[in-house]
């Protein structure tokens, strides 16, 4: 059944402890055909040389440092695939998530994009942390709305936009909001099919405060539109 092509991108900054096993997850699907695209967000480790290794199985796309959302957007530009999906260079996929969810939107064609949950995995020096957190949440499958469990027609990019640039953290809350308020309908999966590395270097993890105050205004000005367009609808 399989013909639509599926472009997957991987932003990557100074990557080079994890980045192969992201690029094998992503080689690994079942669904073809598919494209691997790695944009290199002006790392100064081997994240080039990892990348390059794979020849002609992965296009490899190189950029002055301007974030991930700036990343994405880089690959979403020369992707040429009929949907989209993003895998963070430290995370992981399961091998059918591509397959599933390509599946559930040509099941559902008024759907513009479909995210699954995820699972919070941590590296073996963080495992005192994982200890600590195992009865917690964190330790059980949840919903993912992020970039890493994002699949989307090329199509509702058309509508929503691309990812704003400008936040260096939120990007993918403000395109699920801005997506809502364009009408752009999306589904979430109950398949696990995304796993996020836990490390010492996770960007949500050294700019903690900063992420939620970030989210903070984002809800907040995403509250203000609605309760403008409900005026105007009165």
């Amino acid at each position: 059944m399989s013909a639509d092509l599926i472009s997957c991108i991987i932003p990557a900054y100074n990557a080079e402890r994890y980045l192969r096993e992201a690029i094998d997850s992503a080689l690994a699907q079942t669904y073809r055909p598919i494209e691997v695209l790695v944009v290199d967000d002006g790392s100064t480790d081997q994240t080039g040389e990892i990348v390059e290794s794979y020849a002609a199985r992965v296009h490899y796309l190189r950029q002055a440092n301007a974030g991930p959302a700036a990343a994405r957007n880089c690959g979403f530009i020369e992707a040429r695939g009929d949907f989209l999906a993003f895998c963070d260079a430290d995370d992981l996929w399961h091998t059918e998530k591509l397959e599933r969810q390509w599946m559930h939107l040509h099941q559902r064609r008024e759907l513009g994009y479909c995210v699954t949950h995820c699972e919070n995995f941590w590296v073996p020096e963080l495992k005192e942390e994982q200890e600590r957190y195992k009865n917690h949440r964190i330790c059980r499958p949840m919903p993912g709305y992020c970039t890493g469990t994002l699949f989307a027609c090329r199509a509702a990019f058309e509508t929503v936009g691309l990812f704003n640039e400008k936040l260096p953290h939120g990007d993918s809350t403000d395109w699920f909001l801005r997506a809502a308020q364009r009408r752009v309908m999306g589904d979430l999966l109950p398949d696990v099919l995304m796993y996020r590395r836990i490390h010492p270097m996770n960007r949500t993890r050294l700019r903690a405060a900063y992420s939620r105050n970030q989210y903070l205004e984002l809800i907040k000005k995403n509250l203000d539109i609605r309760r403008e367009a409900q005026k105007t609808d009165r």
